[in-house]
């Protein structure tokens, strides 16, 4: 039976009676999430959309790889076409599924989903109403370069970069 300790709009906390390796039991609180995705859209030049927003958790504004918490039961990838033409206008086509990440696995169920997609036709954006975003576009090199001086720390932007390169530079291989 979980024991909540708190039950809010995006994330709930719990606290387990957990068994470790030992036998011995001890707690262990957990941070509920629906998960997100995160979405690398290139455009035409090889540059990436990126958002520029203020984010209260960390106190400072952040760039990141445009991307979005998944609604409870939604499918990993319709979450990722909803975001990409929400937070960039754009929709994507060409997509490639990257992989996940588990950003604080020690006590958050939360998982990333990633992907990359192309630049396609422009439909719109539809912010959500705490949303502020500002959009701006860098190629992967300025993106790892800004990674290096820790002018982007952001954890599913520095993995996707990271992934991204890695996947163009050996696009016959992936």
């Amino acid at each position: 039976k979980a024991n909540y300790e708190y039950q809010g709009k995006v994330i709930n906390v719990r606290c387990d009676d957990a068994m470790i390796a030992n036998g011995t039991i001890v707690k262990r609180e957990v941070v509920e999430h629906p998960g997100g995705v995160g979405i690398a859209l290139e455009d035409e030049d090889g540059k990436y959309f990126m958002v520029r927003q203020f984010r209260y958790g960390q106190m400072e504004v952040m760039l990141e790889f445009p991307a979005g918490k998944r609604e409870k039961g939604e499918d990993k990838f319709i979450t990722a076409q909803r975001e990409i033409v929400e937070e960039t206008g754009y929709e994507g086509y060409d997509w490639k599924y990257l992989g996940y990440i588990a950003p604080t696995p020690a006590y958050d169920e939360e998982k990333i989903f990633m992907y990359y997609a192309k630049k396609g036709k422009y439909v719109g954006q539809h912010f959500d109403d705490d949303e502020n975003i500002a959009l701006c576009k860098y190629s992967i090199d300025e993106l790892v370069d800004m990674i290096m001086k820790q002018e982007i720390t952001d954890a599913k932007t520095v993995a996707m970069t990271f992934m991204v390169k890695e996947m163009k530079n050996n696009e016959s291989k992936y």
